[in-house]
């Protein structure tokens, strides 16, 4: 059985976004790190997104990104609240894209929206250049779950909300996605 995706660390998404800060596509990039790490997309949801999903009728970016079923893995769709970094990155690529009002936020050289499979090789080559083994297209994924799972007690959530933002059916999906802590556990049965 295959190791689960690395979970990233805080210096681990630095360096990423570094990295793609330099590239010729360095907004779209930075778009892409952060619907993973900070929205919790798969890969074919990331491709998937367009503008209406992460847009307001007026044309202003949202407050929430609204993954359609159309795009989301067996069909849940769901509204994810969008982190402060996402929205300024989404700011950003939606200017610097003319404020498009349809069409894939995510885009190809050819303007089209990206492959899965493209998004899943451009994580592996992103991956692959920083040095970060273990990690997959799905490790951005697995951190966004993660991290939320460790603020649960600051934000009076529970597990059912996690379950609701990833868009797992059951909750024993969502429960494996969550990367336990050693120094954490430490500390709580210190407590005891």
């Amino acid at each position: 059985m295959s190791q689960p995706a690395r979970v990233l660390s805080d210096s681990d998404m630095r360096r990423m976004l570094r990295h793609v800060r330099c590239g010729a596509r360095a907004t779209r990039d930075e778009v892409i790190i952060l619907l993973s790490a900070k929205a919790g997309l798969r890969a074919c949801e990331i491709a998937g997104l367009a503008w209406p999903m992460v847009l307001r009728p007026d044309g202003k970016l949202a407050v929430q990104i609204q993954v359609a079923g159309s795009i989301a893995k067996n069909g849940r769709g769901r509204a994810i609240p969008m982190h402060p970094d996402l929205r300024r990155a989404l700011q950003a690529l939606h200017r610097a894209g003319g404020k498009p009002l349809v069409g894939p936020v995510i885009q190809s050289q050819r303007g089209s929206h990206m492959r899965p499979r493209s998004i899943v090789n451009w994580f592996a080559q992103l991956y692959a250049a920083n040095g970060l083994d273990g990690c997959s297209s799905h490790s951005g994924r697995r951190t966004f779950i993660t991290r939320a799972a460790r603020l649960l007690a600051k934000s009076g959530g529970s597990l059912r909300d996690i379950q609701e933002l990833a868009g797992h059916r059951a909750l024993s999906t969502t429960e494996r996605y969550i990367e336990g802590d050693r120094d954490a556990q430490r500390r709580l049965i210190s407590l005891l």
